[in-house]
């Protein structure tokens, strides 16, 4: 072996390495909180409705979450007016991703046993908003954050509608959820404000919890979603009530405490569809 080859080598692994965290970045979301705004109306939705279609419907929104990233960053090359080798890239992982969500979709309008396409027309335009604002990179705003993740939280109705449920109780469900990420959304942004030392706005955030918790209690007593779901939820407002008055943690500390949050949500509120209460 030659020294040029010697030297070829390491520069090869540096470029391979360099180019790998560039495609991950492309082809992955970068906000973790994403996963779970995803994940959690697919979860409940499996627990209580499942079926083909669930399954189905469930890889289609992993491929339209997966497919986020990539149509942010070819977006907003187009809007920029260029074409750059990562614009290139977008566009395959956005194509397979774009795949995964159709066979998915096509999947389930054979097997579905209701009009779950319902639910996805009235997430549309929270889909779109969030959609726009991703190309302009406004997609840390609040309204942008809130869009996007009540958009993906139609997915449980979906899911519910696709497998038999009425529309009423499915959308129940989304509601249970929109609520929940509502709830989080407002506190997560206070809290890492809290921790930069800025204002954290303590009281927005406790009237908003307070309103979500109302807004599924009323849900409850309308008989649409089951009363340990209204008890999901004010437990989220409690979570928020002792963070804000406990020192900062961290960023990371704050991302798992809500994936948690998140997954309790989900698990009492199945408990409360399963035990009719």
């Amino acid at each position: 072996m030659t020294d040029a080859d010697a030297e070829a080598r390491p520069a090869a692994g540096q470029a391979a390495s360099a180019v790998r965290p560039r495609i991950r970045s492309i082809a992955l979301p970068t906000e973790h909180g994403g996963w779970g705004f995803t994940l959690e109306p697919i979860l409940l939705g499996l627990l209580v409705a499942p079926s083909a279609a669930a399954w189905e419907i469930s890889a289609a929104a992993i491929g339209i979450f997966l497919a986020r990233r990539p149509v942010k960053v070819l977006s907003t090359d187009l809007v920029r007016r260029r074409w750059l080798p990562r614009s290139r890239i977008a566009l395959v992982f956005a194509l397979i991703y774009g795949a995964l969500a159709l066979a998915g979709a096509i999947g389930a309008l054979f097997t579905a046993d209701g009009p779950f396409w319902i639910a996805v027309l009235v997430a549309l335009p929270f889909a779109l908003y969030a959609l726009r604002a991703d190309a302009r990179s406004k997609n840390r705003a609040l309204l942008p954050q809130l869009s996007g993740s009540i958009a993906m939280g139609a997915t449980v109705s979906a899911i519910a509608i696709g497998s038999g449920w009425d529309i009423a109780p499915a959308f129940g469900l989304w509601l249970v959820l929109a609520a929940r990420d509502v709830a989080a959304i407002f506190l997560v942004r206070g809290q890492i404000r809290r921790l930069h030392g800025r204002a954290t706005g303590a009281s927005t955030i406790y009237a908003v919890q307070a309103a979500t918790t109302g807004a599924v209690a009323i849900a409850a007593i309308l008989d649409i979603v089951p009363w340990l779901a209204v008890v999901a939820i004010g437990l989220v407002g409690l979570v928020a009530v002792v963070s804000l008055n406990r020192p900062p943690v961290e960023a990371k500390v704050i991302g798992w405490t809500q994936m948690a949050l998140g997954l309790m949500v989900v698990l009492i509120t199945a408990a409360g569809v399963g035990l009719g209460w």
